[in-house]
């Protein structure tokens, strides 16, 4: 198995391949900014040349994985659809979860703000243009989509895999429903960088009685798609942008807390390392040494140093690893010094 974390600027996008059987499999987790595809420029992004190999090589994506709303997850994917008329011949299934099928399941009024199109021959992309194709029909007309909510407790075995889906749960889904307003700058980001101070810092206030953690409120965060996927006796935790509290709840329902831990040979940290979307209480239920945040580090003050504290805190020989060159960007010597164990590079394929 290769995993491939793409350079997706300040977004996600992952690329698993396998074989089944002797039989080449593909799946790709969000599609990043969209640039990640294509500039406007018509610069050619790691979006656009793994679909280009794919094609080359007559293979699929058997399995696309949005796991929500924000740009910075679907953008590369829009973008892709908009610009290639023969993107559906190589999608096989869908996993999405949209703002209709969410309201019939709560048999709620419709949020408008939900509602995803492709651009017709638009230059700029966004998920909201006035004239274009509705995501969702875009996907039944195709059949690359069967209509149900990924959530919280379900189990798929696909491709002689078996995914966990420890995200998103009922409370998320109706809150992205009542209150997901587009473009709405909810409380998400890390605000200024925090790389100047040092990662003993953070680990001394953090072991202080009186700290407490803050988690994150955006609503379309709360609504992504994380999940656990088991390969050949190992474990992989794909965590989108999601709340670390609902991951808790979902480990616990299959089984895993601080007591009986989950081993997993790589966690992608949520929500490119905010501080606000992994917790001291979330990293005590995994044991694992190998850490991904995919960020390029332009936008919102991500990744947080301490975020990164709390992994080293938690695991003194963990490696974290980034998609982009930041390791010089954030520790200093002090850093390795005070911490000598843990280990960092820029890597994307494993």
């Amino acid at each position: 198995m290769r995993i491939k974390f793409l350079k997706a600027f300040n977004g996600d996008s992952i690329l698993i391949s396998f074989l089944e059987n002797e039989i080449p499999r593909n799946i790709l987790i969000d599609g990043g900014i969209g640039d990640t595809f294509k500039t406007i420029s018509n610069v050619k992004g790691d979006l656009h040349e793994v679909i280009k190999k794919i094609r080359e090589d007559k293979q699929f994506i058997d399995l696309l994985v949005l796991t929500h709303f924000d740009d910075d997850h679907i953008g590369g994917i829009l973008r892709w659809l908009n610009k290639d008329k023969e993107a559906v011949s190589l999608i096989k299934k869908v996993w999405f979860n949209s703002g209709k099928e969410i309201a019939e399941k709560f048999t709620s009024k419709e949020n408008k703000d939900l509602d995803i199109e492709i651009a017709q021959e638009a230059g700029n992309f966004h998920t909201s243009p006035k004239q274009g194709i509705k995501f969702e029909k875009y996907l039944r007309d195709n059949h690359l989509w069967e209509g149900e909510i990924i959530e919280q407790g379900l189990t798929y075995d696909l491709f002689g895999l078996k995914f966990k889906i420890l995200s998103p749960n009922d409370d998320k889904l109706d809150k992205l429903l009542r209150l997901y307003q587009k473009q709405k700058d909810y409380f998400t980001s890390g605000g200024e960088y925090d790389f100047q101070t040092s990662l003993k810092e953070f680990i001394d206030e953090e072991i202080q009685l009186g700290f407490k953690f803050q988690e994150d409120n955006s609503v379309a965060n709360g609504s992504s798609i994380a999940f656990m996927m088991e390969y050949e006796d190992k474990n992989f935790l794909f965590l989108a942008d999601s709340h670390p509290s609902v991951v808790i709840e979902g480990l616990n329902k299959f089984g895993y807390n601080k007591d009986n831990p989950l081993n997993a040979e790589l966690v992608k940290v949520s929500h490119h390392g905010s501080m606000y979307n992994t917790s001291k209480e979330l990293l005590e239920i995994i044991k694992a040494n190998n850490y991904l945040i995919s960020s390029n580090a332009t936008k919102h003050g991500l990744p947080n140093k301490r975020t990164i504290a709390r992994i080293v805190h938690n695991n003194p020989n963990a490696f974290i690893y980034f998609n982009y060159a930041l390791k010089d960007i954030i520790f200093s010597a002090q850093d390795w010094k005070d911490y000598s164990n843990f280990k960092s590079k820029m890597q994307n394929e494993f």
